[in-house]
């Protein structure tokens, strides 16, 4: 069972999030919202991550009511979500999608810790626990979209509400270890955020997170400016699930070939590439082309960081690491990649955009790397 609950815990998460995710901003839209104010309700859900995640994180591993904290976020996320259909006002809307955020934030790094936990010494193999999130997202995105299109939009909360209770139970099925004794000789969190090795991997991380979230939200205003219909944008949203399936499912082999910082750098590398190759693409279908060489990317940077993330937190920190890890690459690094990507997009066009995001990737890649290469690295302790 060590690995059914926390399969069963990603598919129901992502499930729950294919069914609403996608309709906030129509949803927005619905309620005369202008663009600042979209705008808003758009990017400040990554801020929040960069305080929420970690901390909520932190507390679980300095309280060790980890489950309790995980329960509490998936409780307030359901009770918030209920609510939002009946807010009017901007103002209203706003305070309960940012407590929506502040309560989810941590859910997602606890579950990964967790299920890190579980594996024991089968953790190379996470990466076919998280396969569970990419077939519950792919399996219920066109289901949602079907259902909200015959019933409106109100019905996205409801499901996404119905099926985060389902996983409200699944969440209290994670174990979370026993309590490590951290050493009073080194600093905790503050070690973990001064560490060389550290710094350089969030700081890896954040360029992860400007590539990632950039394709995800300005790829159909490129492919719109090529000329894609709707249909050919829902296509390129199934390769990229679909091809996501095999690095996830054969994941533990690709940590144990390359070392998990190995293929951390290697899925960096690509994204600076897929940038490159999206700017390069003058039709639809070469879009979908390179759609299908990049939707391999991300798991391979997801399971890879989770696991160096892993193997280097300092003792009893293992929850907050993921946290911060979490937080660096969906909270500031998608925050930023947004919010450039935005400028970059109406300035220049997607073409120019994935050009200079792609050359501001590699280039900061390589000045990390040399940095790492030049600066000894300080070592994270490790319990006994």
């Amino acid at each position: 069972m060590k690995k059914f609950w926390p399969f069963s815990f990603y598919f129901l998460y992502f499930a729950a999030f294919a069914s609403l995710l996608p309709f906030f901003v129509l949803f927005y839209q619905q309620l005369g919202f202008n663009g600042t104010q979209i705008g808003l309700l758009t990017g400040v859900p990554p801020l929040i991550t960069i305080f929420c995640a970690p901390f909520g994180a932190g507390l679980a591993d300095s309280t060790r009511r980890h489950k309790l904290i995980m329960g509490l976020g998936i409780s307030a996320a359901i009770i918030v979500a209920l609510l939002l259909p009946f807010a009017k006002s901007f103002a209203a809307v706003f305070t309960l999608i940012a407590l929506f955020n502040i309560f989810i934030s941590p859910v997602s790094s606890l579950s990964d810790s967790g299920t890190m936990t579980m594996l024991g010494e089968e953790r190379s193999k996470y990466g076919r626990i998280r396969l569970g999130g990419t077939i519950g997202w792919g399996l219920f995105a066109p289901i949602a979209g079907s259902v909200v299109q015959n019933y409106g939009l109100r019905i996205a909360f409801w499901v996404f509400s119905a099926i985060m209770l389902i996983n409200f139970f699944v969440s209290q099925k994670f174990v979370f270890g026993e309590a490590e004794e951290k050493d009073p000789k080194h600093g905790g969190i503050r070690e973990l955020l001064t560490t060389r090795r550290w710094v350089i991997f969030l700081l890896f991380a954040f360029l992860g997170g400007i590539g990632v979230f950039s394709v995800a939200s300005y790829l159909y205003p490129y492919m719109a400016e090529l000329g894609a219909t709707e249909t050919t944008m829902g296509l390129a949203l199934t390769i990229g699930t679909l091809t996501e399936l095999p690095i996830f499912f054969f994941g533990n082999r690709l940590v144990k070939k390359f070392g998990s910082y190995g293929l951390f750098m290697i899925a960096l590398v690509l994204i600076g590439v897929r940038s490159l190759l999206y700017s390069a693409a003058d039709s639809p279908s070469m879009v979908l082309i390179v759609q299908a060489f990049g939707g391999m990317v991300f798991p391979a940077l997801w399971l890879a960081g989770v696991a160096y993330a892993d193997e280097n937190a300092p003792a009893g920190l293992k929850s907050t690491a993921q946290g911060i890890f979490g937080a660096m690459t969906f909270g500031f690094g998608s925050a930023v990649g947004g919010f450039i990507g935005g400028l970059l997009l109406a300035s220049i066009g997607g073409r120019g955009m994935f050009f200079v995001l792609g050359i501001v990737i590699l280039a900061g890649l390589t000045i990390l790397e040399v940095t790492r290469r030049l600066i000894p690295e300080k070592a994270v302790l490790q319990p006994e």
